[in-house]
């Protein structure tokens, strides 16, 4: 089995698995993460949406964990400010009552998920430097 091999590795193999287990569930039940997000019914298009988004978040967490396998350190420090432009947006969606406020959820996901890789990446600068 391959592990992370760095602080920052380990944060973008969580967001990786948790990526491809939601992508599995939406692909299997598009209801249950609409209902999740707080989205109601699912009609054809919000469906068709719903699965579209979850072979998103499959195939993102897929590249999430080849960038931990391959040790891809500039595509970590790559996701922390769009990972925080993700929060942005999708906190504006709830502020502007675009998205219903479990929306937000999502939202905090990002965030602490690019805090925690920019703190990953910041403590195995300053391991490396000491070392």
């Amino acid at each position: 089995m391959l592990l992370p091999r760095s602080v920052a590795g380990w944060t973008i193999a969580v967001f990786g698995v948790m990526a491809v287990f939601f992508g599995v569930v939406g692909l299997i039940s598009p209801e249950t993460v609409a209902a999740g997000a707080g989205f109601g019914d699912l009609d054809g298009a919000g469906r068709t949406f719903a699965t579209a988004s979850s072979m998103a978040s499959l195939n993102m967490g897929v590249y999430y964990l080849v960038a931990t396998a391959t040790e891809w350190r500039p595509f970590f420090t790559f996701t922390v400010p769009f990972r925080l432009l993700t929060f942005t947006v999708f906190t504006g969606l709830v502020v502007t009552e675009a998205a219903p406020r479990a929306f937000f959820g999502v939202a905090a996901w990002e965030a602490v998920g690019a805090v925690a890789t920019g703190l990953g990446l910041w403590f195995d600068a300053r391991r490396r430097t000491t070392v």
